[in-house]
């Protein structure tokens, strides 16, 4: 392998195919759809997930058991660490301003802090959950943890 050569040929933005545009563009009568059949026609396309006829692998696989998943709370979690580099002694921290300030995502349903990294200086934090450990911490620098009830 070139090093020089890997990338040639390679068409990040290539134009798109336009189709339907005369015989001369080589796209142009059937425009690619070729003759008859059901993918000749208007409105013709294949669900998702469809094998060609064929018994489709969502169908082949057992399916067992079932999942609360789909509706299990979000939790967004922010360590301790984080929290005493981004904020001065004395802030108080809430999860609508570590939305503001970008450090969670801006969809959750619970904001957690876990106890990763040091804190040196007293921190007011409000979140619905607390690491054992993390509050440990914040309580021996002198801050204190409010539990935001679910």
């Amino acid at each position: 392998m070139i090093l020089n050569d890997v990338h040639t040929g390679i068409q990040p933005r290539k134009n798109r195919k336009r189709i339907g545009r005369g015989i001369g563009s080589g796209h142009g009568k059937t425009s690619g759809r070729g003759h008859k059949g059901f993918f000749s026609r208007s409105g013709s396309s294949t669900r998702r997930g469809f094998q060609g006829g064929q018994m489709p692998l969502f169908r082949r696989v057992a399916k067992r058991g079932f999942s609360n998943n789909a509706f299990a709370p979000e939790i967004a979690v922010i360590n301790i660490g984080t929290l005493a580099e981004q904020f001065p002694a004395g802030s108080e921290i809430t999860p609508e301003l570590l939305v503001e300030k970008g450090l969670v995502a801006s969809r959750f349903d619970q904001l957690k802090v876990l106890g990763n990294g040091e804190v040196g200086h007293a921190l007011k934090i409000t979140a619905h959950r607390f690491s054992a450990s993390a509050e440990a911490k914040v309580v021996a620098a002198g801050g204190a943890v409010v539990r935001i009830e679910r």
